[in-house]
């Protein structure tokens, strides 16, 4: 008989499983460990004397998961006959695991305050990666040479064999904090402590912060209001429930080891008054962060703003080395009491392997999709310095990234719709979806091919007055009003013809909102305590979603006196009804059995809480290991 473990887990990438395999093998245990659709199962050598003690081990160290739902055992008939084994395919771009962490903190350790410090299943690897096959020679630490003891942790069994990117304090990289003319280096315990003391105290005393992380680019500062684009890093796990209204998923998922950013309500009432009712959060995750926050812990802060970039910026202190890094756009992710799914980031989702494809080279978004004899292998484009395929499907907004003789569009709608039927295995069946993503869009897959009925139709300001006012019998009446009685709203109006604005960008302005962007008006939704919305106007016509009728019916509630909150929790409410009964009526034609959404707006809790509510009979497919948003797009690409 072998003792089995199973890990119930809905997410693909091998991260997980490769941890548990590390414990096994530093145990001599002999096993099998197979990743199933929504499991991994452990089937141990049962009368091994260390059994127990792996066991126990796994429950103390296994990285918690975002992903993860629970575990269970039993026995089953047979025994395993070897060791189980596993690859390094490609980089990670996660938090830290719960032992490199500890081994960080820990004085006596020879990676004591070492912000590099990570394992072969967690870390920022993947900044320090430059092409395939990830190995040392094809990543910036190329010319580093490991030092023996870490040379040794790489050829042993335990959570650093193979480890790509193996360092410490004897063979590591220096770090330096830049401020004015002066200069400060770390390449020891006592000079990285002492460096993050200083960095922390610097931004006590207001002061700006550029760090070179290993997942990128963070200027850290504390401010009266968030910047746009920023995050509240949360640094004191202990206070996280204080200032947050948070469920059980989103504690845990905050603190798991793919460290998403969550928009969450807050509780405490000076940050209310701060930054807001909402907004976004995360707890530290690689090494920079980790050793900022716990100094930043000691001085009394419990949290810290930041702003992830893409480049190098100004900023009165910056920390950091010389290495050149790739970035990484971050994962958020949407979690309520029933459901949680990724809503955009290129990270913890990519480079990721897909076990099917075809002889299709996608490309979206700057990311590629690559055939090879293991299935479809998904990655920024500059990780591949070559590939041949027979076909080529790029983004029609594009331009052409390769030459081929066999080059072909693709609409962003239909690869992500094609990206969900993908991920569920629908491939030959009938179903129905809705794209959203800046402009609405229906789509239907009958088995073969995707067919837009309802085409996404693109927003345009020009001539919105007129528009406005011929838009039925009796619209003229609405215009004199906006003039009589809001004459702010008709000069903005007449401003809005004159730019290129998108649809929620409008809307934002006409609410009067200061963040002018579809998450703006989420947001101010998300203020609304109560039930029930109005009636927004989100009728079809000419069977294209009508922007004017739906910009007249806010204006109009804005004549009679409705507030922001209320009108934002409306549009939500009113645009959930409209994909329910739209989709539900193509369900009904076409004699589909499923239904998908996908586009990151779906992301909205008020807008997918009245999807879940209305489509409860039919509960909708949605990505399960890629973005919901533009990222997905890449994947569908393959099968169109």
């Amino acid at each position: 008989m072998a003792f089995t473990l199973e890990v119930m887990t809905s997410f693909s990438q091998p991260y997980i499983k490769n941890y548990l395999i590390s414990t096994i093998r530093s145990f001599n245990i002999k096993a099998v460990v197979h990743q199933q659709k929504s499991k991994i199962i452990c089937a141990f050598e049962s009368n091994h004397e260390k059994l127990q003690e792996c066991i126990e081990t796994i429950g103390n160290t296994l990285p918690a998961s975002c992903f993860m739902s629970g575990s269970q055992h039993y026995d089953i008939e047979g025994e395993p006959e070897a060791l189980p084994d596993f690859d390094v395919e490609y980089p990670l771009g996660l938090g830290l695991c719960p032992s490199c962490q500890k081994e960080m903190f820990d004085p006596s350790s020879k990676r004591y305050y070492y912000p590099f410090t990570q394992c072969t299943h967690c870390g920022g690897q993947y900044a320090f990666f430059e092409h395939y096959p990830y190995e040392r020679s094809n990543t910036v630490l190329s010319y580093v040479q490991p030092c023996p003891t870490c040379e040794k942790e790489s050829k042993t069994y335990g959570r650093r064999e193979k480890q790509v990117l193996n360092s410490c304090h004897e063979c590591g990289i220096p770090v330096k904090l830049l401020h004015k003319e002066k200069e400060r280096y770390a390449n020891d315990a006592g000079s990285f402590r002492t460096m993050f003391e200083v960095a922390a105290k610097a931004l006590r005393d207001g002061k700006t912060l550029l760090m070179k992380t290993t997942l990128g680019y963070r200027r850290f500062y504390r401010a009266e209001k968030l910047e746009y684009g920023s995050v509240l890093m949360l640094v004191n796990a202990t206070k996280i429930t204080d200032y947050c209204s948070l469920i059980n998923d989103e504690f845990n998922a905050l603190l798991s080891i793919e460290r998403p950013i969550l928009h969450v309500a807050l509780k405490d009432e000076s940050l209310r008054n701060t930054f807001g009712t909402s907004i976004d959060v995360k707890y530290p995750d690689e090494g920079f962060s980790i050793l900022l926050g716990k100094e930043l812990t000691q001085l009394g802060l419990d949290y810290i703003a930041y702003e992830a970039l893409e480049h190098p910026c100004e900023a009165d202190f910056v920390m950091e080395f010389d290495l050149n890094i790739q970035h990484q756009s971050d994962m958020r992710l949407f979690i309520n009491k029933d459901i949680k799914f990724i809503t955009s980031g290129e990270r913890v989702s990519f480079p990721s392997r897909f076990p099917v494809g075809t002889d299709t080279l996608s490309i979206a978004h700057g990311l590629v999709g690559i055939k090879d004899e293991k299935g479809m292998l998904f990655d920024q484009m500059g990780r591949f310095t070559s590939a041949s395929t027979v076909k080529v499907n790029q983004l029609e907004t594009e331009t052409p990234a390769v030459e081929s003789n066999n080059f072909h569009t693709m609409a962003e709608d239909e690869a992500s719709f094609m990206s969900v039927i993908a991920e569920h295995g629908k491939f030959g069946t009938k179903v129905v979806g809705a794209y959203f993503q800046e402009e609405p869009s229906f789509l239907y897959y009958d088995g073969k091919k995707v067919i837009r009925v309802v085409p996404p139709h693109t927003f345009s300001a020009a001539g919105l007055i007129d528009q406005m006012a011929t838009l039925r019998e009796g619209s003229d009446r609405l215009v004199e009003n906006i003039k009589n009685k809001l004459p702010h709203m008709y000069e903005l109006l007449l401003e809005l013809e004159q730019s290129d604005a998108t649809l929620f960008e409008v809307t934002a302005m006409i609410l009067g909102l200061e963040d002018k962007s579809y998450e703006g008006v989420m947001r101010e939704a998300l203020k609304f305590i109560g039930k029930g919305g109005l009636q927004i106007d989100t009728k079809v016509h000419d069977n294209r979603f009508n922007h004017v009728a739906f910009l007249s019916s806010i204006i109009s509630y804005q004549i009679a006196g409705v507030d922001s909150v209320y009108l934002s929790y409306s549009i939500f409410e009113s645009f959930g009804d409209y994909f329910s009964e739209l989709l539900n009526e193509i369900k009904g034609k076409t004699k589909a059995t499923d239904i998908v959404l996908c586009g990151s707006y779906f992301g909205g809790q008020s807008l997918y809480s009245r999807l879940q509510r209305n489509l409860k009979a039919t509960p909708p497919l949605l990505n399960v290991n890629y973005p919901i948003g533009k990222e997905n797009c890449v994947v569908g690409g393959v099968f169109l």
